[in-house]
């Protein structure tokens, strides 16, 4: 079982730069939807990434997307080229993403973020309204069930 707030501590702790998007924050928001990976728009530059490791390095995490499952080993001057890392660690998938579909970057994704505080910390979390775009860009079946609870979720955010 995916220990996702853990991993989102870490993040916290580590002080990297992201936004949570995707099922976790449509969970934050109050969607009853279930999923068992974490997935963040971050800034790319090397110094994030560099933080993003460590604060995972002892959770052996390997790139999942790749036939071998390299370990993930980011050093300095070889980060530029990197979009997004999907990683798998000893706790729970990472997806680390430099760009959201419907959205944009990690800046403008963060332009449609708010604080939120969550049982591990306070971080940044996808607007609903954004996350709405966001899974309808998509077009998924399981995207399609998550722009009903959002919708949802907006109007009765707006009631109050």
């Amino acid at each position: 079982m995916a220990d996702i707030e853990s991993l989102l501590k870490r993040l916290v702790e580590n002080h990297v730069e992201f936004v949570i998007v995707g099922g976790y924050a449509a969970m934050a928001h109050g969607a009853s939807l279930v999923t068992q990976d974490m997935d963040v728009c971050c800034s790319f530059s090397e110094e994030n990434l560099l933080r993003i490791q460590a604060a995972i390095a002892d959770l052996r995490p390997v790139h999942r997307m790749t036939p071998a499952r390299l370990p993930l080993d980011l050093a300095r001057g070889r980060c530029g080229s990197l979009k997004n890392l999907y990683l798998s660690t000893d706790i729970g998938q990472l997806d680390c993403l430099g760009a959201i579909t419907g959205i944009g970057d990690y800046q403008v994704v963060r332009s449609q973020s708010e604080e939120m505080t969550l049982a591990f910390g306070t971080c940044r979390v996808l607007t609903v309204e954004a996350l709405i775009r966001s899974k309808s860009a998509l077009g998924r079946d399981r995207d399609r069930e998550a722009v009903l609870q959002l919708r949802a979720v907006a109007e009765r955010k707006s009631k109050t």
